[in-house]
């Protein structure tokens, strides 16, 4: 999947330009400008196919339709919580702070939905592995309470929902399982 390349156009004086592009790769090309405003063009090196990685991601849209779902089931039970989606790499996509969550929730879901996608696995599962190696809580960033469920693309983790807020994590995962379940309909 190729990204749409994303410009920047710095203008300077009446007639100089200088334009510089960041492709999805992440190269970046420069057009300075020559002798008579013109800009002369220079390209970034081009990475071959075997040195570069797709991976799939969940979009924005997909992200806000999991994080409303996870808190519409929250709401239907009564319950006052915190939702975040996070993409592959555990950067936040979305997060809702339901009305009269708490404010420990916020961070709580984001740090579940982390959880959940560095290793591809529901919260609760993971808080049991706790009891054999312990020091797994001190990975920063983490949190081993259940409440987090990874979203999957053949296997592979590309997202996770985190819920806080309610009083069990037991509840917190079943929101969180709503909210995956939303991308599969």
């Amino acid at each position: 999947m190729q990204m749409p390349s994303k410009h920047i156009r710095i203008i300077t004086g009446a007639t100089a330009l200088a334009a510089v592009g960041v492709t999805a790769a992440g190269a970046v090309a420069v057009a300075a400008p020559e002798k008579g405003g013109k800009a002369a063009a220079t390209t970034a090196g081009q990475a071959t196919s075997q040195n570069v990685v797709t991976t799939d991601h969940l979009t924005v849209a997909a992200a806000s339709k999991a994080a409303q779902a996870a808190l519409a089931a929250a709401e239907k039970a009564d319950q006052h919580v915190s939702v975040s989606v996070v993409d592959r790499n555990g950067n936040t996509l979305v997060t809702l702070r339901g009305d009269g969550a708490g404010p420990q929730s916020y961070k709580a879901a984001e740090a579940k939905a982390f959880t959940a996608v560095s290793w591809n696995a529901p919260t609760s599962a993971l808080a049991k592995r706790l009891e054999q190696a312990p020091t797994l809580k001190d990975i920063p960033g983490t949190l081993f309470l259940a409440g987090g469920a990874p979203v999957q693309t053949k296997g592979a983790p590309v997202a996770a929902v985190g819920v806080a807020g309610a009083p069990s994590g037991d509840l917190d995962e079943q929101f969180a399982q709503a909210g995956v379940a939303a991308l599969n309909g």
